[in-house]
């Protein structure tokens, strides 16, 4: 994807932290062979001068961002020129992570994650696409319309702009209360709503979110191909579905992809639906690979205990005994292997899963800017046999 250029010193745009910007970038060519101290005094430096252009204007936060990835060691490779894998059977071409919208649709819904600034929703997502990400998913359930909405205000004025992937098959009424649905007229008018939120005139990747019910997934499924052909949807894919499931709506239109959940401590698609998926030549764009936070080495008990009521994870049993107990025995084992190659748990975690030669991309969920340096690495993390085997032996030594 074509990509903002960076700024040089004295150029417009950067104001006010010019000389600091000169004197960054001097002092990064200097010492760009050392390590340790000096390199958190650089990153220090960064942080400061990010800081201070916080509220100077999008194009300055951009310039910044983009002097500050040249500055950290961890940004040292081009991420703009990340490889590219096709998603299943049509023509998108998509970066090993796509940015997950599900958490910034906000809180006051059954599924959410507490409040959330749409600010840092925006700057988040605006991040990860200057980073090198090229596609967004997100749902009309996230926040009951409010993901999309944000997603439309992060892309625009954005050129070219990302893929943007949504979903159908979940609809709720004026109480807040989610329904299902797969019945023809239901995904005709989710998709339309879709198109109005989103300010698209057609949706890259459509996909039923969930087989419910299952009765009606061979309507569901022949009504989004029909919107395939009428121009709305360019491709249409799945999610949450079982390799039976998958037959199913295979026999009524190729299925471009499937959205299963996917991780260390949620393995259980490499059994039968990943095969599935290898055989027909379906795409496999993975969700929750960090397990909703659990597995980013940051969530503790402590943190658990002070998530706000309205958070799904406070009711989610991953994050409840016993399973709460094995899933951080398995971050101890990420966050050691993560340490000797300098990334994080959560990259650790994310290249567990992008390992799988099945799988085409990882949903990587981000609620700011900031929290794209915690997951950036994996993108070129190569976990080795031995690293493999040791995550997946933490696993089963938890049961």
């Amino acid at each position: 994807m074509k990509r903002a250029k960076s700024s040089k010193p004295g150029s417009a745009g950067i104001g006010s932290v010019n000389e600091a910007s000169a004197a960054a970038l001097a002092a990064a060519a200097a010492i760009c062979a050392c390590e340790g101290l000096l390199w958190q005094a650089i990153d220090a430096k960064a942080r400061q001068t990010t800081a201070r252009v916080a509220d100077k204007g999008e194009v300055e936060r951009r310039n910044n961002f983009q002097l500050y990835r040249c500055l950290h060691p961890r940004w040292c490779v081009s991420l703009n020129q990340m490889q590219t894998k096709r998603l299943g059977d049509s023509d998108l071409m998509i970066t090993p992570m796509g940015i997950g919208a599900w958490a910034i649709g906000g809180g006051g819904w059954a599924f959410g994650w507490g409040h959330q600034d749409d600010s840092e929703s925006i700057g988040a997502i605006r991040a990860a696409v200057d980073g090198g990400f090229n596609w967004v998913d997100t749902a009309p359930v996230y926040g009951l319309g409010h993901s999309e909405e944000v997603v439309k205000k992060a892309l625009e004025g954005l050129s070219p702009r990302p893929y943007i992937f949504t979903k159908c098959a979940r609809i709720w009424d004026e109480n807040r209360q989610i329904g299902k649905s797969l019945k023809r007229d239901s995904v005709r008018r989710e998709c339309e709503a879709s198109l109005r939120r989103l300010g698209v005139d057609t949706i890259d990747l459509y996909q039923m979110h969930w087989p419910e019910p299952d009765e009606d997934v061979e309507e569901g499924w022949e009504t989004m191909a029909r919107l395939k052909e009428e121009g709305k949807v360019r491709w249409i894919g799945v999610s949450n579905f079982s390799a039976s499931q998958l037959e199913r709506a295979q026999r009524i239109a190729p299925i471009t992809s499937l959205q299963p959940p996917y991780s260390i401590v949620q393995p259980e698609v490499e059994a039968a639906v990943l095969p599935f998926c290898v055989q027909h030549g379906i795409g496999v764009l993975a969700y929750a690979p960090m397990k909703s936070g659990l597995l980013t080495g940051k969530m503790t008990r402590e943190r658990l205990a002070g998530l706000p009521e309205d958070d799904f994870r406070r009711r989610n049993p991953f994050f409840q005994e016993p399973m709460l107990t094995r899933a951080l025995g398995v971050v101890d084992a990420l966050q050691a292997i993560g340490a000797r190659h300098g990334r994080t748990s959560g990259e650790a975690a994310i290249a567990w899963v992008l390992r799988n030669p099945a799988i085409t991309g990882a949903i990587v969920g981000l609620r700011n800017a900031g929290q794209l340096e915690g997951v950036i690495g994996a993108v070129e993390f190569r976990l080795n046999a031995d690293e493999v085997a040791a995550i997946g032996a933490a696993w089963a030594a938890s049961h």
